[in-house]
């Protein structure tokens, strides 16, 4: 019986570590994105103050685990519930007067990315006075797990979970459940929603909240394992989008597909070709699925 070349074997195990450190990546960016796929696929509003919300999530993880030592696992369930009443007042004070002005004439995405551009500043303002610039970090569950032979940290993978739940969840409910219909109703077409006795601006308004509870889970969870600073909530922003134009506006199951193919394309350029190309290819793909398919990868064609 011949042997199994060496070459052979190591590069199967360069494809595997490729492969599994590629879906936990894109686990935290499809978790980043479902947030934002609610967002603006139901209330249509672009919140480009999306990623400071995350961030002030994982800064308040931090601070309660530095401070009272109680674990990000503990405090997740309480810093989701506390970004749903964050959403959900920022929507009734902020953003459903836009809603009002807006009536039928397309206005509300360009206000409300006016609105949420200067809102990004204010949190961001709020941040570095209340942690300063300096990037954050603490250690949880950062102990190194085997997983067919590949070393993965454990707090990365409890993260990859908490995506798989959150986002299973949500598309269980969406699907299943009446107030699911009426969110991909709202979705689908929001001036003949109310003709079948839907409330439009109570969906969008849940929506959003919900969409808000989802960026601080994804902020909680990436609290554990990453380093941080208050400046950084652009970075999660633009990677929340690119997933939600790739996966198709307001399709959850898209954005999980999209995120998890993100991941796995920034983690074969990291470990192929160049670290320094990953947000290169990123865009690459972006600007392409805009050219090429606009309704997005996982969208239906108009």
């Amino acid at each position: 019986m011949r042997a199994i070349p060496k070459a052979f074997l190591q590069g199967s195990l360069r494809m595997l570590t490729t492969l599994i450190l590629g879906l936990v990546l894109g686990g935290t960016y499809a978790l980043l994105a479902l947030g934002l796929t609610l967002q603006y696929g139901i209330a249509r509003i672009m919140n480009l103050a999306y990623g400071e919300f995350t961030l002030l999530a994982a800064f308040m993880v931090a601070a309660v685990f530095q401070g009272l030592g109680l674990a990000p696992l503990l405090s997740l369930p309480v810093v989701a519930f506390a970004g749903y009443l964050f959403g959900w007042l920022l929507y009734q004070i902020m953003m459903r007067p836009l809603v009002k002005r807006s009536g039928s004439s397309g206005r509300l995405e360009v206000d409300s990315i006016l609105a949420t551009f200067g809102l990004l500043f204010l949190i961001q303002g709020v941040l570095l006075v209340s942690f300063g610039a300096n990037f954050t970090s603490i250690n949880y569950l950062d102990h190194g797990v085997d997983l067919f032979g590949v070393s993965v940290a454990l707090n990365r993978l409890i993260a990859f979970g908490i995506c798989v739940v959150a986002g299973g969840a949500l598309i269980i409910a969406l699907h299943t459940t009446r107030w699911g219909l009426k969110m991909r109703a709202v979705a689908l077409s929001p001036t003949s929603a109310p003709l079948v006795g839907i409330d439009v601006n109570q969906i969008a308004r849940q929506g959003f909240a919900l969409g808000s509870a989802l960026a601080a889970t994804a902020g909680a969870s990436i609290s554990m394992y990453q380093t941080f600073s208050a400046t950084a909530g652009v970075v999660f922003t633009m990677k929340a989008l690119v997933i939600v134009i790739m996966g198709g506006v307001g399709n959850v199951p898209g954005a999980l597909a999209a995120g998890f193919a993100l991941g796995l394309l920034e983690t074969f350029v990291a470990t192929t070709i160049d670290p320094g190309l990953t947000l290169a290819a990123t865009f690459t793909i972006f600007l392409a699925v805009l050219l090429w398919r606009p309704q997005g990868l996982f969208g239906a064609r108009s």
